[in-house]
């Protein structure tokens, strides 16, 4: 028996409008306040180590959020809540006063609202939507990071810096996010089904019909759910800790100068986010067609393989600068958008919820521990060459891992389905 979609498919219309949710909920906040670092460190004398502690604090504090609340509810409304606790935190950033405790606190209402709005939900959305364009359909979601996040420091954090000072910036922003509200509320869907729809708006038979939602004690017995978390853990770590420390990089290898330094870090963050999008776009195409498996290794390896490129970047060779922003970007962009795409199709879209709840806040804690490392590394050294070494190491580690993945982790002759009785993903 075939169950056929309606003649005008609006999945697309949930991936141009996941575009706006993303970008906004996401690629703005999280890649515009590594800008406002040393402003906090000069206006309230901070220790770097003590700036980016609040960050893996509020991650290991909320590593809950995601197992419990991410598989039970719908999508599009935890979107809502979530860019909700985001903007209070960036308002809270923007109105706190010198006590490190409280900034530590507000990035624990950040965290909780990123697991809300961030990557989870729209990983969900557009499995739900597409299985045989899921890729593209992912690569055109993550877009709207890339997008987001190129302007995030050089068109708007700068900017609203230079016009009313970092304070007030970080409030505007709080309200730029609520632009989620609307889109989330009234155009977004969380499955084809509300509509009288199926995934990609093909004909579906009983035969395609996705497999049954696998439980956290199958997943946890699963090898390849360990060399997953494994891998993307180690990658997005290591992209977490450039991404956190590229600007006081920078000014250690002699742009001093403050506005020198604000123009080359909006400027250096702009060519990566720039570059996500074709990674994305490239990439997404790639592992429609080809194996998702060895297009995710060739992504990790390029990831670590940029790394270096960032300690030759100095005021008398700048051309480094845009040559490791656009590599780096390239591989960034990419690295995230393939994980969902890999647990997907290792775990079943059905399971891609309760997959995703242990691993992003499992990356989460090496996207914001690692950068914590490095500063630990770097205040007992001299440079930051040692450190930057051994975000080179974890990043190649990320790459083995994923070589070692098989090519389901579940099958029919190895797993027997089970039904859990959980409610099924985004629901």
């Amino acid at each position: 028996m075939e169950t056929r979609a309606s003649s005008s498919f609006y999945g697309w219309w949930i991936s141009i409008a996941a575009f706006f949710t993303f970008g906004l909920a996401v690629g703005i906040p999280y890649y515009g306040m590594p800008f406002y670092y040393d402003y906090y460190e000069k206006t309230f004398g901070w220790a770097r180590t003590d700036i980016t502690l609040g960050f893996p604090i509020a991650a290991t504090l909320t590593l809950w959020v995601g197992p419990v609340f991410m598989h039970r509810f719908s999508p599009r409304k935890l979107m809502i809540v979530g860019t909700g606790l985001t903007a209070l935190s960036f308002i809270g950033f923007g109105t706190m006063g010198s006590n490190v405790y409280v900034y530590w606190g507000y990035w624990l209402l950040y965290m909780v609202g990123y697991l809300f709005s961030g990557p989870i939900p729209h990983q969900v959305i557009i499995s739900q939507w597409f299985k045989k364009n899921r890729g593209k359909a992912m690569a055109a979601t993550y877009l709207g990071v890339g997008i987001f996040g190129a302007i995030s420091a050089k068109f708007i954090a700068k900017p609203l810096v230079t016009a009313f000072g970092f304070q007030t910036a970080l409030v505007i922003t709080g309200f730029i996010l609520l632009l989620v509200w609307p889109i989330a509320g009234f155009i977004m869907k969380d499955k084809p089904s509300e509509m009288g729809q199926t995934p990609d708006g093909e004909p579906v038979t009983a035969s395609d019909a996705p497999a049954p939602s696998r439980t956290f004690g199958e997943l946890l017995r699963s090898r390849s759910f360990w060399l997953l978390m494994i891998g993307s853990l180690c990658s997005i770590g290591s992209i977490g800790s450039i991404n956190q420390h590229m600007k006081f990089v920078f000014k250690e290898q002699g742009f001093a100068d403050q506005a020198t330094l604000d123009a080359l870090f909006a400027d250096a963050l702009f060519y990566i986010m720039i570059s996500s999008t074709a990674g994305r776009i490239v990439m997404g195409v790639l592992a429609d067609k080809f194996s998702k498996k060895w297009v995710m290794v060739a992504t990790y390896m390029l990831v670590a393989a940029t790394i270096p490129l960032l300690l030759l970047a100095t005021p008398e060779n700048p051309m480094y600068v845009y040559l490791f922003a656009i590599l780096f970007g390239f591989g960034m962009g990419a690295d995230y958008m393939l994980i969902p795409l890999m647990a997907a199709e290792q775990f079943g879209v059905n399971t891609l919820a309760r997959a995703m709840a242990i691993i992003l806040p499992a990356d989460t804690i090496g996207q914001t521990w690692f950068p914590a490392l490095v500063s630990q590394i770097r205040a007992g050294d001299t440079s930051y060459g040692p450190a930057l070494n051994t975000v080179f190491v974890l990043a190649f580690i990320g790459a083995v891992a994923i070589l070692l993945l098989p090519k389901h982790a579940f099958t029919d002759a190895t797993v027997p389905l089970q039904e859990s009785k959980s409610a099924p993903a985004g629901r």
